[in-house]
């Protein structure tokens, strides 16, 4: 088995080469997370087994996918997610897991697919945290169409959230329910203490200031604690650590407003720069290449139905979207496409139901592997679709 060390030395040596190999393709049409799945697969326990999971390489794999939902939750502008938009794309979201139900209902009667909670649940997902990236490398973010993905792309994270929470937890959807409502008490209570602690003019305010660009760091140091945290409270209620990830992003945003150029950058070099290619790539050595090799036709149709389940509704959403001006087919089709890539909550959801016994692990690799080809294929075809001249223009 490898060592920590040589495990280490090949995710750094992915992580570095990955943007290099991604810049050789024209547009950046190979997204960077892509390459590093792949990468990580090929170097993993199931081909050539040059780096292995281990204790440590957990913890800052579980990091990784804090910083990830993080900079997820810091995005989302309030205001818009409880708008019109927000609630639109919330009914999206629920029709999609009512979709997603009753297919695998369907085929789950025949015999044809098992943990059928598990696998509708992690179709409805939008994998938000990684198209955070590809939507500022394509400049898109801050327009209406972004706005518009990042709507459903947040009530595509938290969704599937609480929907595991709820329906995979061993403790039943009433006490899960209480469970949550706990959560969200705390974690309401966490975004007011600090604005009573820290007003603005207060001395622990000077003092947090004056200390942002010194070897203090009382900044990062202050939001990395708001992570941890919020990541230890869901595993004291037993939730997944995604969901204390994306409070402490929405808890970030609330005490900043306005955004915070400095300390954005700084995050973004811990996160973009250290931890979250470290869960990518180790979320990619965790994809049994065989399983997946020997049932291709598995991996199509949970591609085919990931597509079905979750783009087809999120395009005819804003389609017939009532806004002037109205959304082109063309952007329709684009938001769709990024509302359909999904991997990070297709992780969570198969392990969780992999570590209680309701999914092969052969399984959770094709539905990992049906993922990960939405996140090359799907943002592609969606930046394909981008008519340059128009990248820029906010509505």
């Amino acid at each position: 088995m490898p060592s920590i060390a040589s495990s280490l030395f090949w995710i750094a040596l992915i992580a570095a080469l990955a943007p290099f190999v991604a810049g050789l393709f024209p547009r950046r049409l190979v997204p960077e997370v892509v390459l590093l799945l792949v990468a990580g697969a090929v170097v993993g326990p199931f081909a050539l087994n040059l780096a292995a999971d281990s204790e440590a390489i957990e913890i800052l794999r579980e990091l990784g996918l804090g910083m990830l939902f993080l900079l997820a939750g810091y995005e989302i502008d309030r205001k818009e997610l409880s708008g019109a938009g927000g609630r639109r794309a919330l009914y999206t979201w629920l029709f999609c897991l009512a979709l997603a139900f009753a297919i695998v209902a369907l085929l789950g009667a025949q015999g044809v697919i098992s943990a059928e909670a598990a696998v509708a649940i992690a179709m409805t997902s939008t994998a938000l945290g990684t198209l955070l990236p590809i939507l500022k490398d394509n400049k898109i973010l801050d327009t209406r169409l972004g706005r518009t993905v990042l709507n459903h792309g947040a009530v595509g994270e938290l969704g599937p959230v609480v929907a595991m929470a709820l329906l995979l937890g061993a403790r039943g959807a009433v006490l899960s329910l209480l469970v949550l409502a706990a959560f969200a008490l705390i974690a309401v209570i966490l975004a007011v203490l600090p604005t009573k602690l820290i007003s603005r003019g207060s001395w622990t305010h000077r003092l947090v200031r004056s200390g942002e660009d010194t070897t203090a760091q009382t900044t990062v140091r202050l939001t990395i604690l708001l992570l941890v945290g919020l990541g230890a409270l869901s595993a004291v209620f037993s939730l997944d650590v995604v969901l204390g990830a994306f409070a402490a992003g929405f808890i970030l945003r609330r005490l900043m407003p306005d955004g915070d150029e400095r300390l954005e950058i700084k995050l973004d070099g811990i996160a973009f720069g250290f931890l979250i290619p470290i869960f990518f790539i180790t979320s990619g050595m965790a994809i049994d290449v065989s399983a997946v090799a020997e049932n291709p036709t598995a991996l199509l149709a949970f591609l085919i139905l990931i597509i079905v389940v979750r783009g087809v509704p999120v395009f005819l959403t804003t389609k017939y979207e009532k806004v002037e001006p109205p959304f082109s087919t063309r952007e329709s089709a684009q938001v769709a496409l990024y509302g359909a890539t999904g991997l990070p909550m297709i992780v969570a959801v198969t392990g969780a139901a992999v570590s209680a016994g309701q999914m092969s692990s052969a399984n959770a690799s094709i539905l990992v592997a049906a993922g990960a080809i939405t996140v090359l294929l799907l943002p592609m075809c969606a930046t394909l679709l981008n008519r340059p001249a128009k990248v820029g223009a906010a509505v």
